[in-house]
């Protein structure tokens, strides 16, 4: 693997400061889990896509600029470099967008991929429900054809929708043969959240914002052209979606690096014991290691390679390296640590508080190390 950028890559890089140190807002947005934040997010999504800087490594003809995957993560480490806002669209142009690529037909990418990449509109997903949770294969959601066998009807409840309280659209699996096994007789739809019997009510976080929701499905009619892949196959279609989560996508490098280096920033400032320096080198040298790791898998991706159940060993890693980078500056921040506030030091706990999330969105650490277990290391079932 070949670490070092190239002059084209560098001459993007620097493309991209200058257009982030030109358009980043100088005061922070409002939280994107509050009516008026989602708002405020939403405009620098479109923003963004106005000068081709929402999706970079999509096809120019999606909004994209058509640029591949290494330059996707240069533009991420500058955006995390200049404090950029948190992506609000990063269901869809994260997770649905990539499988939308692979799985959609013509018109499917034609009719959601632009709008998606704009802001225009915001999809949450539709995975878990309330007797499943992780096991996705354990959903009771069903879809059945209508009565014509044109289009769909759907009916379930789906809960822990990110972004579900204010977004567009959504996208999840229903189970379309209730005879199949676990795995099978599932299908990928996507659904307008303003479709007459879908009721959506907002689920509080533990600071009080919106992030989630319940989505309740009552005789919703879906139409064929938004089943995305092929009819009782949506498991596949669906583990491409969660690689993009767990994998690649939904966490880039910089998030951690530059989380570690402003980290370091605050041990250096706080004149902490030499005790805590152990913390903080473990920190810098997990988000350095996982960095590694990403540029390595997105090379692999780049030679046609896929992400397969290795992806559960990334899921792991970066949620718990997130936890502990945020564990150790709350340590070296002390009582001040409780002050949440606009600013150091509010912004690590708030930090801290939804990194305790990662442990169990994306699939449970539990599961994801069944996962690692059975199909990385071949370990029988217990």
């Amino acid at each position: 693997m070949d670490l070092t950028f190239d002059a084209e890559h560098e001459e993007f890089r620097a493309e991209a400061r200058a257009w982030l140190r030109a358009h980043v807002p100088h005061e922070p947005l409002p939280s994107l889990d509050t009516a008026a934040g989602f708002e405020a997010h939403r405009a620098w999504e479109t923003a963004l896509f106005s000068d081709r800087w929402s999706v970079v490594s999509w096809p120019i003809e999606f909004g994209g600029r058509g640029v591949g995957i290494m330059a996707w993560l240069v533009f991420e480490e500058e955006y995390y470099r200049a404090r950029a806002p948190k992506r609000v669209s990063q269901n869809g142009i994260f997770l649905l967008g990539p499988t939308l690529l692979e799985y959609g037909t013509p018109a499917q990418k034609e009719r959601f991929l632009p709008p998606m990449a704009s802001g225009e509109e915001i999809w949450c997903q539709g995975w878990s429900e309330p007797d499943a949770g992780s096991d996705l294969a354990a959903i009771r959601s069903r879809a059945t054809r209508n009565a014509g066998g044109d289009g769909w009807l759907l009916n379930g409840q789906k809960t822990w929708a990110s972004r579900g309280a204010f977004a567009d659209w959504c996208f999840g699996i229903f189970r379309t043969d209730p005879q199949a096994e676990r795995h099978r007789g599932l299908t990928y739809f996507l659904v307008a959240m303003d479709a007459p019997g879908v009721t959506v009510r907002p689920i509080p976080q533990i600071d009080g914002e919106t992030g989630f929701a319940e989505i309740f499905f009552e005789n919703v009619e879906v139409p064929d052209a938004q089943v995305l892949g092929d009819e009782d196959a949506g498991w596949s279609v669906a583990m491409s979606t969660a690689g993009s989560e767990r994998g690649l996508s939904l966490r880039s490098p910089a998030r951690y690096t530059k989380a570690a280096a402003r980290l370091i920033d605050l041990f250096d400032q706080r004149g902490a014991p030499p005790m805590a320096a152990d913390a903080v080198a473990r920190a810098y040298m997990d988000a350095e290691a996982y960095r590694l790791h990403t540029y390595w898998t997105a090379s692999q991706v780049a030679r046609g390679h896929a992400v397969g159940p290795e992806a559960s060993c990334n899921k792991i890693f970066w949620s718990e390296t997130d936890v502990q980078i945020h564990e150790t500056a709350l340590a070296l921040l002390g009582p001040e640590a409780e002050l949440l506030e606009s600013g150091s030091p509010g912004e690590w706990l708030d930090g801290y508080l939804f990194s305790l999330a990662g442990p169990i969105y994306a699939g449970t650490n539990q599961i994801q190390r069944n996962v690692v277990a059975e199909r990385l290391l071949g370990l029988p079932r217990g």
